[in-house]
């Protein structure tokens, strides 16, 4: 390419990049830009920079308008292409004030947490973090029956993780089972809640029918003796208690509620002391007063818990939070029920929570997706009350962009080649082949490959190889396949993007190569070798192996680095 030209395309990129940046352009970013369009320069890098320097500097020394207006002249087409969006950001709270928010999620440690808790956690983490409040982390652990041990910390660890450390309390409802106790106790005394010993199936027709239960109309003296009889003598299924609303509700649901039941199945934390269980909607009003709850945020399918709560406020006296509702999200394909994938773990379908097949977090985590990827899905997808369907792969389409972004910047390059087969390009020079480790930060250093004409390149890509066709090896020389031979054609890039069909990726036929295996979100492996520069990479590192994918490191064991793929 002529001189002229180059110099026009280093133009263009200083004044793009100056433009995205309040009028100043970064000389490594525009070489990044550079080598992007132009790969063949290269070998020249030397030469090229100090007009790169030049071309930077004098473009810093405009006004952004005439950056603009000189970039209309030689580049419209970035100008058309690069359409301001308006970022999408959450929408006010109403009676909101800084500092005074408080939030609260509150899982059932069931199992872990997955993609459907991801997005209601970073919504409200983002809402305590907008106004500088707090979010507590709430375990609801009132039914003995269905937990999960493990999931206690699994939760606040992934929690944690997820909101990058915003969790301001971690508070577990059945160490809370005192206060309950003494709440439903003086509502026993107010008249405002009865025990009921009648047999459920004709209680729900006589509430359908707007009609009292017996009970409904004891003493408050033997609403009391009984309350304490829930605690000694009757058995589970023998007695309730409900709270006293008005019968003539248009809701059935609304009408006499029960709060409190008899459960003698052993509590993992709480083991065989307590055997009367307070109901969500109980539990729940008396903890948003407690710790100072003021806003929630929750599924529309909660709009009529959310009025069985403000009872319970308006008896008290107390105010109840301030509720904000979304649609339902069902994430079509995704398997997120823990109680049946506990059942599928303990069968050996999968390995643990984080098999990579799962949409857990924990297993999206070890995959190399990071917290912030949640959150931009959570705020595109919105608080809209409509329901939504999202299809699995539709669900990573969007996460995937949102995590390339986060991660592609910090991810250096590397070359893997899978299934290798060895080859001899014949007639190649030998080279030292330079590469950067990132094209858009070149400060972080070169890759140096060794090359001699024997190399490793892939199965699947050998395969495809045409005879006459001009092919090229990646950042390296030209060849053509001919009789079954593989011969050395050019190094001139420029050719091949005239005349070539194929780039190939490869790595010499050396024993610097690092064993290397990549475990795929369908569970098979590819298995392969890697360049020698991994070996600098610890576990947790994110990389690119080039053409292929951004993979996580995960671990190291008997030579052999294993990663996990996160995406294209």
């Amino acid at each position: 390419m002529a001189k002229k030209e180059v110099d026009e395309v280093i133009l263009k990129w200083a004044l793009d990049n100056a433009r995205k940046h309040e009028g100043k352009a970064s000389p490594g970013a525009v070489i990044g830009k550079l080598l992007s369009e132009l790969p063949e320069l290269k070998p020249k890098l030397k030469e090229i920079s100090p007009k790169v320097q030049e071309t930077v500097a004098e473009v810093n020394s405009l006004n952004i308008d005439l950056q603009i207006e000189k970039l209309k002249e030689i580049a419209p087409e970035l100008l058309e292409e690069k359409k301001i969006v308006e970022e999408k950001k959450l929408k006010d709270l109403k009676d909101a004030r800084e500092g005074g928010v408080v939030l609260r999620m509150a899982p059932s440690p069931s199992g872990p947490l997955h993609i459907g808790h991801a997005f209601v956690l970073s919504i409200n983490s983002e809402y305590a973090r907008k106004y500088k409040g707090k979010l507590i982390l709430r375990i609801d652990d009132t039914n003995p029956e269905n937990i999960y041990p493990p999931a206690y910390e699994m939760i606040e660890k992934d929690a944690q993780w997820l909101t990058q450390g915003n969790i301001s309390e971690v508070v577990c409802q059945s160490d809370r089972l005192k206060s309950y106790y003494d709440y439903a106790e003086k509502l026993v005394l107010k008249g405002k809640a009865y025990v009921c010993t009648c047999d459920p199936e004709r209680v729900r027709k006589w509430i359908s029918q707007k009609e009292a239960c017996p009970c409904r109309e004891l003493s408050k003296e033997e609403q009391q003796r009984r309350w304490d009889k829930m605690f000694l003598e009757y058995k589970p299924g023998d007695a309730v208690l409900r709270i006293k609303t008005d019968l003539e509700h248009p809701n059935p649901a609304m009408r006499d509620w029960t709060a409190f039941r008899i459960n003698e199945h052993k509590h993992p934390k709480q083991g065989t002391e307590f055997r009367v269980w307070p109901l969500m909607n109980f539990a729940v009003a008396c903890d948003d007063h407690d710790l100072g709850v003021t806003h929630t945020i929750r599924g529309k399918d909660h709009m009529d818990n959310a009025r069985k709560q403000a009872q319970i406020c308006e008896f008290f006296g107390w105010k109840p939070p301030i509720d904000l509702y979304f649609g339902m999200i069902n994430f079509i394909g995704a398997k997120l029920s823990t109680t049946e994938l506990r059942k599928a773990i303990e069968y050996g379908e999968y390995d643990d929570w984080d098999d990579i097949r799962l949409q857990t977090i924990r297993a999206l985590k070890r995959r190399g997706y990071q917290p912030e990827a949640f959150v931009r899905f959570a705020i595109d997808i919105g608080l809209g009350m409509s329901d939504k369907k999202v299809s699995i792969d539709e669900f990573f389409k969007m996460l995937n962009a949102h995590n390339r972004d986060l991660i592609e910047p910090k991810a250096d390059r590397y070359f893997f080649v899978w299934d290798p087969v060895a080859k001899e390009i014949k007639d190649a020079p030998e080279k030292i082949v330079k590469i950067s480790k990132h094209p858009d930060y070149l400060e972080r250093g070169m890759r140096e490959l060794e090359f001699n004409g024997h190399v490793l390149m892939t199965k699947d890509d050998e395969k495809e190889i045409q005879n006459n066709n001009l092919c090229r090896l990646m950042d390296c020389i030209n060849f053509v396949r001919e009789n079954g031979e593989y011969i050395f054609d050019s190094e001139e890039y420029e050719k091949y993007r005239e005349e070539g069909t194929r780039i190939l990726h490869w790595l010499p036929n050396n024993d610097k190569n690092i064993p290397v295996e990549v475990l795929m979100p369908d569970k098979t492996i590819k298995k392969g070798v890697a360049e020698e520069g991994i070996k600098n990479l610890k576990i947790g590192d994110i990389i690119q192996f080039e053409r292929f994918g951004f993979c996580r490191l995960d671990a190291k064991e008997d030579e052999v680095y294993k990663f996990w793929f996160a995406h294209r």
